[in-house]
């Protein structure tokens, strides 16, 4: 008997999403001192706002930005005395509110730190720039802990972390605690979120009604860490919800993921290891009631892209001699050409990876190649789309626009 037509068809690949972080000058500590690095400019709207549109040239998903509540540091426990770093930043979330309007397709989402600010204020401050970006908002939870930071405050004592120590019992209990406040952190932003139901704006002139008090709630939120009396005074973003995500690196970050986000970011060795990972997030969700919440899960690679595989080599190793050391990062590193990169990341995306959040080593270079590059190399594999096909992040997604949790059946 003859082959069937459909035993010749060539299964349709999955679509990737796809993500740039950005950091400073790139990702590199030695980035900034390369020759199309910008330093004279990385504290102005134009560096950032020129990026925004490079990625959303690129068609990108969102891009992320990087934040902190202390000076970077090489080193991720304790604060150096270095000068030879980019040191200084910008805070997150107001680059994003300041870029947004100048872009149209692409989405935000910056990251704030959890452990010393309050949900109120970031559920205010998250829920603006929903608006200002015409629903393109998000929000990267992070756990941060320093002792260096906690002076910054003078609300709670936190003993100094050392790498020596990080497999102690109490040090663990500790860390289970910061990630459990973060998942209560965001239950407090979308409890906020949903406590103007999306009707709630009623604005008749005629009748004197601006809101409709009965569709604004008390969420009344009362845990462990924060006590909330809400609502909030910002109307329900335009989302709904803006996107929630988290980096995680163990099975403590990954159940944040599970419980709390709508996209997690890990650091996968291999495609194997990518699918364990997955696998672990999705247990997670089952026990945490969420299995039939999307949540997409991308994973983390560090970029150095060139024409030439021998060029990308030589480009790295000549910010590892600028820097004095070789670069390292918590996610894999990649050197090479677009091309090998996409077949990576198809291997990669063999483990249920949802896409890729990709940090530039060097700004705007890698970026560049990122746009220029490696999406139309995608795009040839019918891997990454070829026009904006949503106007919000959470459409871009897939993630649709959820029911208020207070709206009546």
């Amino acid at each position: 008997m003859p082959p069937s037509e459909t035993e010749f068809m060539v299964p349709t690949p999955t679509p990737l999403h796809l993500a740039v972080a950005l950091n400073g000058a790139g990702w590199h500590p030695a980035a900034w001192r390369e020759p199309a690095a910008q330093p004279e400019r990385l504290f102005t709207a134009g560096y950032w706002t020129e990026l925004a549109r490079q990625a959303e040239g690129g068609l990108l998903d969102f891009l992320t930005i990087e934040n902190a509540l202390n000076l970077q540091s090489d080193d991720h426990f304790e604060a150096d005395s270095r000068t030879d770093r980019v040191r200084g930043l910008l805070d997150a979330v107001l680059i994003a509110a300041r870029v947004a309007p100048a872009t149209r397709h692409i989405g935000f989402v910056p990251t704030a730190i959890t452990y010393h600010t309050e949900p109120f204020h970031l559920s205010k401050a998250i829920a603006t720039l929903d608006y200002v970006s015409a629903g393109r908002a998000g929000i990267r939870v992070q756990i941060g802990a320093r002792a260096d930071t906690a002076a910054h405050f003078g609300r709670r004592e936190v003993e100094p972390l050392r790498r020596d120590v990080l497999t102690d019992p109490e040090l663990q209990r500790l860390i289970v605690d910061r990630f459990d406040e973060a998942a209560d952190y965001v239950e407090v932003l979308r409890r906020l979120w949903d406590s103007w139901e999306d009707e709630a704006e009623i604005r008749d002139v005629a009748t004197g009604r601006f809101i409709d008090r009965d569709k604004l709630h008390y969420i009344d939120f009362e845990g462990r860490w924060f006590s909330v009396k809400g609502p909030s005074i910002t109307p329900r973003p335009p989302q709904g919800q803006p996107v929630v995500a988290a980096l995680g690196h163990g099975s403590v970050p990954y159940q944040l993921i599970a419980r709390s986000a709508d996209v997690g970011f890990v650091t996968p060795r291999d495609a194997a290891h990518a699918a364990e990972i997955v696998a672990e997030i999705r247990a997670g969700q089952a026990s945490a009631g969420r299995e039939g919440k999307t949540v997409h899960v991308f994973g983390e690679l560090v970029v150095f892209l060139d024409d030439t595989e021998g060029a990308a080599v030589a480009r790295k190793q000549r910010l590892d001699e600028r820097a004095g050391t070789e670069y390292r990062s918590d996610a894999q590193i990649y050197v090479g050409t677009a091309a090998g990169l996409a077949d990576l990341l198809q291997d990669w995306q063999a483990g249920s990876l949802a896409g890729f959040r990709l940090r530039p080593g060097a700004l705007p270079h890698d970026l560049t190649q990122i746009t220029e590059k490696l999406v139309p190399e995608l795009q040839r594999r019918g891997l990454f789309r070829t026009a904006y096909e949503a106007d919000t992040l959470r459409g871009l997604l897939g993630l649709g626009h959820p029911a208020n949790r207070n709206a009546a059946a």
